[in-house]
């Protein structure tokens, strides 16, 4: 089993992570996603896989998770945050740049794969793994596999309607073609474009969180609001699947860790059955994004390094 190298295409931040065959780290880059220009993130991946072939010296089979999904039927990127890409043929292009073989898979969906082998997940029947960044995304597996349906969509709960909704969380247009998408309430930039719109002026996420805890009312208030909708929309997909465990990535419970007990404390009031069984956990993850390109690295196991199919 040779090097792995796995790529987080994030629609802020782009990190690629080369594995040894003892799946150690041996190599590891973060940069900007170009997000607004297709042909840019193409040349950048290129330039990434590139850069980490010529400095360790060796060929490297190569997996990447994407916001979104490959459509089975048509071959096109599809329902990915990063609208540029929607609509492309993004694996054909990108082999084609790479001349080899990529396995392309759903980021949420390596992310919980990792967790549910290896982190936070271990040891649980069914792990639903959350990823809330510059989207909402998750991704399901049981007795340690991958599901993944017909339509490639398994685990996408930030494009449901927000449950339980009332008057006061409004109703925000979605990227997709419909309006009051989970997501466009649970994301960072959903956070942002809600707080802007209940008072009139724009601060990022960070800030937001921020102003939350150092007492600032109108943080405060936009942040309680955001933790009852968090639970709202976790709590209809544990009345849905009633998973074992549900893992959060570490940027999100490190970013905000008020919000993460908050947002446990409320699941209760909304949940089908109100008591937690001791089956049922809510953790974050036990890397950082490393969890995610490790998982994009699982991808490449039947790839041979440097060849095109």
């Amino acid at each position: 089993m040779g090097h792995k190298l796995g790529i987080d295409l994030g629609g802020t931040k782009t990190e690629v992570v080369v594995l040894d065959p003892e799946g150690q780290t041996v190599y590891r880059q973060r940069v900007t996603t170009p997000a607004d220009s297709y042909d840019a993130i193409l040349d950048l991946i290129s330039r990434l896989v590139r850069a980490a072939e010529t400095e360790l010296g060796l060929h490297v089979s190569v997996g990447i998770g994407i916001p979104g999904a490959i459509s089975p039927r048509a071959g096109l990127l599809r329902n990915s945050n990063t609208v540029c890409m929607n609509g492309r043929p993004f694996a054909s292009d990108l082999e084609a740049s790479l001349e080899r073989e990529v396995r392309i898979e759903n980021d949420a969906n390596c992310f919980a794969l990792s967790e549910a082998r290896g982190g936070a997940g271990r040891g649980h029947p069914t792990v639903f793994g959350v990823i809330i960044g510059t989207g909402t995304g998750g991704g399901l597996v049981i007795d340690g596999k991958l599901v993944n349906g017909p339509h490639a969509i398994s685990g996408e709960w930030g494009h449901n309607p927000l449950p339980w909704q009332r008057s006061i969380d409004g109703s925000p247009s979605c990227y997709c073609g419909k309006s009051a998408c989970i997501e466009t309430f649970l994301s960072g930039p959903g956070l942002e474009h809600n707080y802007r719109l209940r008072f009139g002026e724009s601060r990022s996420s960070h800030e937001i969180i921020a102003g939350a805890s150092a007492g600032d009312d109108a943080c405060e208030a936009m942040m309680a609001l955001y933790h009852d909708q968090m639970a709202r929309s976790l709590a209809q997909l544990i009345n849905i699947l009633d998973p074992h465990a549900i893992v959060f990535t570490k940027k999100f419970r490190n970013c905000c860790p008020p919000t993460f007990f908050q947002i446990l404390s409320r699941l209760r009031c909304w949940r089908r059955h109100a008591e937690t069984p001791a089956e049922f956990t809510a953790r974050p993850c036990c890397g950082n994004n490393r969890s995610l390109v490790r998982g994009h690295s699982a991808m490449t196991l039947n790839l041979t390094p440097g060849k095109r199919k």
